[in-house]
């Protein structure tokens, strides 16, 4: 199946409701910040940004006229320290910012922000983006269920997203992956397996090879190489199961095959057991917080009905659970899918008990 009939041509933008945002405010990720996304939008001009091969990257470095770029520069320091450093004003005069791009390729056209230390030269980036309310719930839940912690902060409309360091799927499917020994080949297919099942356990969807990085991590005498999403537009979306299954879009048919070369099949079922058993675990040590957020998502509308309808039916069928028939709204989904999981990862330990 093609990404253009898996796929929906242009998810909506959805606004973060009263109760979305109590509880957003209570675990610390809204602020107050001097700048707006809209502000932004203000450029009076643009040119390509380019890679290291001349190739477009689909961003354009925006430039503001002399005026507005003087606010506009004071106004992102100021951001970086309220993201940073709880708003300690001593760093701004540390600080120039480099470069403003604007991507408007895909939903959340987001504005990226490159912040250089004038001390030492290291630089950094983080994101401004509109408040989405299905991508904020993404992060959420990246946060609480996947191995990595996420810095992110909610202003009226506009979202303040840290970068994630990393290769670009793509890129290091091209580039890095071919230089990889047979043993590094076999660990990042495992690391794949769990990738694609816990994005299928929290409904992420689109995660074709440009909406993840590959991260090699150094360790003693090896390199071990992580996946993390960096894309969460697509939380709880889309009407199609394959769509929360990062192995059923052609950008990954690379790691697809080396799965299936490097793995064998009872292997790749146990490495899947272990994620669903990893994230069990991580419901239970947050639980109190997931509820929160899951309370809010349950009556949250985040997709049409339509979807909701399409997608339930197909994880009833995947599942067998009935408990997704009744489902009206995408949080109640999620909901059923979690407690789907947690319940099997229970009865697994009663019987090892039993056993025992």
């Amino acid at each position: 199946m093609s990404d253009e009939k898996l796929m929906s041509k242009k998810k909506p933008s959805y606004k973060v409701g009263e109760k979305f945002f109590e509880y957003l405010s209570e675990y610390n990720r809204t602020t107050h910040i001097p700048i707006s996304y809209d502000d932004l939008l203000r450029f009076s001009g643009s040119v390509a940004v380019l890679d290291k091969n001349d190739e477009d990257t689909l961003w354009v470095r925006v430039y503001y006229n002399e005026f507005e770029r003087e606010e506009i520069d004071r106004e992102l320091k100021q951001v970086y320290s309220i993201f940073h450093s709880d708003g300690n004003e001593d760093i701004i005069s540390f600080l120039n910012i480099d470069a403003i791009d604007y991507c408007t390729f895909g939903n959340s056209k987001p504005f990226r922000v490159k912040v250089r230390n004038i001390l030492n030269d290291n630089f950094t980036y983080f994101y401004i983006k509109k408040a989405d309310a299905s991508r904020i719930y993404g992060l959420e839940l990246e946060h609480m269920l996947s191995p990595y912690n996420l810095n992110f902060l909610v202003f009226n409309d506009t979202l303040i997203e840290e970068h994630i360091a990393g290769i670009p799927g793509d890129v290091f499917i091209q580039d890095y992956l071919p230089a990889c020994t047979e043993t590094e080949k076999s660990q990042i297919a495992k690391e794949f397996v769990k990738f694609n099942e816990r994005c299928m356990i929290r409904l992420l969807g689109d995660m074709r090879s440009y909406n993840y990085v590959v991260v090699p991590v150094h360790d003693f005498d090896h390199v071990v190489y992580r996946i993390r999403a960096i894309d969460f537009d697509q939380q709880c979306y889309e009407s199609k199961f394959k769509v929360y299954r990062p192995q059923f879009f052609k950008e990954n048919s690379t790691l697809v095959m080396m799965v299936q070369d490097k793995l064998l099949a009872n292997s790749i079922e146990q490495y899947k057991k272990e994620e669903r058993s990893v994230i069990a675990k991580r419901m239970k040590g947050a639980d109190k917080r997931i509820k929160k957020l899951l309370k809010c998502m349950v009556k949250d509308k985040i997709s049409p009905f339509e979807n909701v309808k399409i997608l339930r039916a197909e994880l009833y069928e995947y599942t067998l659970d009935m408990k997704f028939k009744r489902c009206r709204t995408m949080g109640q989904l999620l909901r059923t899918a979690l407690e789907f999981v947690k319940r099997n990862y229970e009865d697994v330990n009663m019987k090892r008990l039993l056993q025992g």
